[in-house]
């Protein structure tokens, strides 16, 4: 990876993930979080990817827990606790736990007991440390009925942003609204913790209000008054951003925002989010490129890409789209589900290119920022 990027986050630079699951229990459930934990670590044992797992009790305070897992990389994880399985899987740790938090980190180094028994083992190879700004990404996506997307516009369009500072280390800065067809997307930028903010947003009455009045409306029934559904809601909604990308250059004077849906063929939106990183870092590097930053937020076959780029978004559809340099347009035709975004054929056409960027477009609802404190 080029440094002349500022990359804060990437699913894809191949390195071993860490995974840390930290779990406050109810008093008296201990036994039924062992048998719970049980039933999960045998399923989880043969999801592809996963080497091991512990599970470990606080010294201190014991009904306080802690699991850690190491995968091979990140894509398998993020293909797993996304999937239908794993909200089934958690399902009865949940009268268990009184609070979770759960965090991921690429493994840069480590020490093996070969280094410790010779002088100049075999090391693995090093992962470069990326540079971060301090601001986290993740994004909700859900469908409602169909006939209610101008409704539901409307509402999402007209409600009162939340008081931006959480708490003395975390703010959010800015949140963006797209539609495409009965899909929704919201995504949100926050300085600090990203767990504290999100759960700062849904107690405002403001935020809530909004989430009522969208409820007759969703697809997917839920009650925001009973915790297990409203879990399983947002559980299923997450949509996670697994890779961003800051242009080295100085910022424009004016960057517009976009959204663009990458709807994948079954079983391959991992890799359209994959080709579609590969394609951002690049352009990063290129003066040239309108794309000044990019976020990629990718669950199932579901491949949503945030740009913010100069000028107007079909001055360079190619561009634009992400398949700069030779072959990355027969790529993503053989990832992309071209029948359900409505571009059937070859994507080396001009025609079909201006297609998709315009069928791709996601219809902008609200994109708010925060000023400083």
């Amino acid at each position: 990876m080029s440094n002349s990027g500022r990359i804060a986050q990437s699913a894809f630079d191949g390195s071993k993930l860490r995974v840390i699951l930290l779990l406050d229990l109810y008093e008296g459930a201990q036994q039924q979080f062992l048998d719970a934990y049980e039933l999960m670590r045998n399923q989880v044992a043969s999801v592809p990817g996963h080497i091991s797992d512990q599970l470990c009790q606080s010294i201190e305070n014991p009904s306080q827990w802690l699991i850690t897992s190491e995968w091979e990389s990140a894509p398998p994880f993020l293909a797993w606790v996304n999937s239908e399985e794993h909200v089934e899987t958690v399902r009865p740790m949940h009268s268990c736990v009184r609070d979770t938090r759960s965090m991921r980190y690429s493994i840069l180094r480590e020490t093996s007991p070969a280094e410790q028994q010779t002088p100049e083992p075999a090391r693995p190879r090093q992962v470069e440390a990326r540079v971060g700004t301090g601001v986290a990404r993740h994004a909700l996506t859900f469908t409602v009925k169909p006939g209610s997307e101008s409704k539901v516009a409307e509402i999402l369009a007209g409600y009162q942003s939340p008081q931006a500072q959480v708490d003395d280390t975390t703010r959010l800065r800015r949140t963006s609204l797209f539609m495409h067809g009965n899909r929704v997307v919201r995504a949100v930028e926050v300085e600090g913790d990203l767990l504290a903010a999100l759960r700062h947003v849904s107690r405002q009455p403001e935020v809530r209000a909004v989430e009522e009045a969208i409820n007759p409306y969703l697809e997917q029934d839920r009650d925001l008054s009973d915790p297990e559904s409203a879990r399983v809601f947002f559980t299923r909604a997450a949509l996670p951003a697994v890779h961003h990308v800051v242009s080295g250059d100085e910022e424009p004077a004016k960057v517009t925002r976009h959204a663009l849906f990458y709807p994948a063929r079954k079983g391959c939106g991992m890799e359209l989010a994959r080709l579609l990183a590969h394609q951002d870092e690049a352009a990063a590097d290129d003066p040239a490129s309108p794309v000044y930053s990019s976020t990629v937020f990718q669950r199932d076959d579901i491949v949503v890409r945030l740009i913010d780029i100069t000028g107007d978004l079909d001055l360079d559809p190619v561009a634009s789209l992400g398949l700069k340099g030779a072959g990355k347009a027969a790529e993503l035709e053989r990832l992309l589900d071209g029948a359900a975004i409505g571009v059937e054929g070859s994507l080396e056409t001009e025609r079909n290119i201006n297609r998709l960027l315009s069928h791709a477009d996601m219809l902008p609802v609200t994109d708010r920022s925060s000023g400083p404190s």
